[in-house]
């Protein structure tokens, strides 16, 4: 019987007692079990009361465990998801879907690098023997450059032979020179009939400030960048051929900017190869694409640490009459995808988004930042794909430059500050 049904029946029997004023012993006998009714009462609450706390408690202890158990599991579960994030720090990009590659092991080019160490100022070059379509976007208000109009859609020629990235500002365009001997001697070139002109483009950075200003990639260091290029490729990220005099992060002048250098990326995504080379001279701070976080650019007041040039100029709210005299940030993209020129100056315009994802601030009248795009094959692809591709590879290999760069000509590398144990 429940205690619902016990109290229900007590009380019962209690109400239908009746006390008959003529029999004394009658009306002891039911006061007495009125006494003893009332007690089981009692005793019956008390142990309802004691039940009900009872399940009370067990319904809240399931509930407990049910919950701990649902925490335990989401502990089990968040290692996994950020080691998966540490393991994959590309995941959501496009490259995320390919292999990465040397960009030395593309096929159709070759890159050579020389450079002036004691000067800091070098030159980088890519060479195509039998010719390669080529696109240009230039974004920044002071470019150093040669032979860009080729470039252009609407002039004549259909492919170049070789791209020179180099130093020296406009007196470094003379590098130009001994590439077109090179290729000249080797007969690479367009067919004029008395001899092969072979079609160079080059952009330069400005690093007149960081070493030597008289001493400047010429023709004798652009000759044997090409010969390097063809006979023994050098090329390697850090302080080498373009980036040898690259430096980052100067808008408070030179005493508070960073080493910066050349640095590459490529991948492999089925039959589709794209890869990048910057030589990253910026005017601004450096960050990691995948992340936000600054790794290079204006050093704080005691030299230990970084600041924001964005914050810095809005601080100072005025012009900078020298601020020209140190930027340009040039590279190029190559891919064995087939495109013309046309299709390859609107890929070269999206890999810019690459520099503005990795460069703040970017694009500057202090600024002649230039992008080159190159196919040297005759795979079919995406020209949509293909751009957003050429912004990511170009954005992992700026920060592959300013990783690789050591400190030099008394200007500290990311390395030095400390910000490269953060990298993946």
């Amino acid at each position: 019987m429940s205690e619902k049904n016990s109290i229900n029946l007590v009380c019962m029997c209690y109400n239908k007692m009746t006390i008959c004023p003529y029999a004394t012993n009658n009306y002891q006998m039911i006061k007495n079990m009125k006494r003893r009714i009332v007690v089981m009462l009692a005793v019956i609450c008390t142990a309802c009361l004691c039940a009900c706390a009872i399940n009370a408690q067990g319904f809240y202890e399931t509930k407990n465990r049910e919950i701990v158990s649902e925490e335990e599991k989401q502990r089990d579960i968040l290692p996994d998801i950020e080691s998966a994030e540490q393991k994959d720090p590309y995941s959501g990009t496009a490259i995320a879907c390919g292999q990465e590659i040397p960009v030395t092991g593309m096929n159709g080019i070759r890159i050579g690098q020389a450079e002036n160490a004691d000067a800091g100022t070098g030159v980088t070059v890519f060479i195509s023997e039998n010719g390669m379509p080529a696109g240009l976007d230039v974004r920044g208000g002071g470019p150093a450059s040669r032979e860009s109009q080729l470039l252009n859609p609407l002039t004549a020629a259909q492919q170049i032979h070789a791209v020179v990235l180099g130093g020296g500002s406009a007196f470094g365009l003379q590098a130009a020179n001994g590439v077109m001997q090179y290729l000249e001697e080797h007969n690479i070139g367009f067919d004029v009939g008395v001899t092969k002109v072979p079609l160079v483009a080059q952009s330069d950075i400005f690093d007149l400030t960081v070493g030597d200003p008289f001493t400047r990639p010429d023709p004798d260091m652009g000759y044997e960048a090409a010969r390097r290029a063809m006979e023994q490729p050098n090329y390697q990220d850090g302080n080498y051929g373009a980036g040898c005099g690259a430096t980052v992060g100067k808008m408070a002048g030179m005493d508070y900017c960073m080493k910066s250098g050349i640095g590459s990326y490529a991948v492999r995504i089925g039959d589709l190869e794209i890869g990048a080379v910057v030589a990253v001279n910026a005017l601004g701070d450096i960050y990691d694409w995948k992340t936000g976080q600054q790794v290079a650019g204006l050093l704080s007041e005691d030299k230990t640490g970084l600041c924001s040039t964005s914050e810095y100029m809005a601080g100072e709210n005025r012009s900078v009459a020298d601020a020209f005299a140190d930027n340009t940030t040039i590279g190029i993209i190559i891919t064995n995808a087939q495109f013309n020129k046309a299709q390859l100056c609107k890929i070269a315009g999206m890999a810019h988004d690459g520099f503005a994802r990795s460069i703040r601030p970017v694009h500057t009248s202090a600024d002649g930042d230039s992008i080159y795009a190159v196919s040297v094959g005759t795979v079919e692809s995406d020209q949509d794909l293909v751009g957003e591709l050429a912004s990511e590879v170009m954005s992992e290999a700026i920060l592959r430059a300013v990783i690789n760069a050591e400190s030099a000509y008394g200007y500290p590398s990311v390395s030095e500050i400390g910000y490269a144990d953060t990298m993946p």
